[in-house]
Order: structure tokens, then sequence, then C-alpha cells
């Protein structure tokens, strides 16, 4: 299994009135990621807006465990747990400078058809591209865990 990791570091301006991260920045992250996957899967935004379809967000789901600061190093990792013909939910883990989890999410994307709006089931070959990235999540025990639903 293959996982987009990245770094990114804490500015002031993600920083909210606590001194720490502020929650919508964890969202602009999880954006960052999605943007680097499909970059990995050699189908960036830009090409995929040309052939007539977008990627589109339908729910977000973050659990905030340990808060970032000014300053910080935050260590991203993100990989998809469930791909279907036109959606998929990804997860995402946010750790700090200590390799400890501050947060985790996941969010349901599903890809649409610009003109229509309804959703574009990906071909053969598009799906086969994400393959590396899918793995379940799975609880300490090794079951698969479903997370959102489809």
């Amino acid at each position: 299994m293959q996982k987009i990791t990245f770094e990114l570091e804490v500015y002031s301006f993600h920083i909210d009135f606590l001194g720490h991260v502020n929650n919508i920045v964890y969202i602009q992250w999880m954006e960052i990621g999605r943007t680097k996957l499909l970059e990995a899967v050699e189908m960036p935004t830009q090409q995929i807006l040309k052939q007539g379809f977008a990627p589109v967000l339908v729910q977000t789901n973050i659990t905030y465990k340990l808060p970032l600061y000014l300053g910080e190093r935050v260590q991203a990792e993100m990989w998809i747990s469930e791909l279907k013909n036109a959606s998929a939910i990804m997860q995402f883990c946010f750790y700090n400078e200590q390799k400890i989890l501050a947060a985790e999410g996941w969010q349901k994307g599903l890809f649409v058809d610009k003109e229509t709006m309804r959703p574009r089931r990906l071909r053969p070959e598009e799906r086969s591209l994400f393959i590396p990235y899918v793995h379940p999540k799975v609880d300490s025990q090794g079951a698969n865990l479903l997370i959102g639903t489809l």
C-alpha cells in the first residue's frame, strides 16, 4: 500500500484566538492531500476538468486529538480506504513533530460530470491508477472498519 505523505508548517495565519491551528486549516490541508493524490495518479485537476469531469466533496469528518502550534512542522499522510466506481473515501492523519497523532479524519469524494453534475463512473483504466493507494482502515484488532456510508 502506498500513502501520500507530505510536510506542512504552521504559520501565523493558521492560528486561532486560542493559539493553536484553526479547525478550517485541516480542511485546507486535506485539499492539499487530495491534490497530491490526483497528481500522483497522473490525473491532476486541470487535466480532468478538460475531460469534462471534476472531483467534489460530499462529506468531511475530523477528530482533533492534540493541538498544533505556531512554528511546528506537521507530518500528513493520506490514503484511500474505500474506492467505488464514482466515489472514494480518503483517510487523513496529521502528526506533530514528536510523531504523535494530532488529528485524523476522512472525506468522501465523488467524481461528477461537469455538465450534468451527476456522478461520473471512472473508466477501468482510470480506476486502476488509484488501486496502489487503497487500503481499508482497520481497528487495533485488525478488523476492517466502515468509515462513512456510500
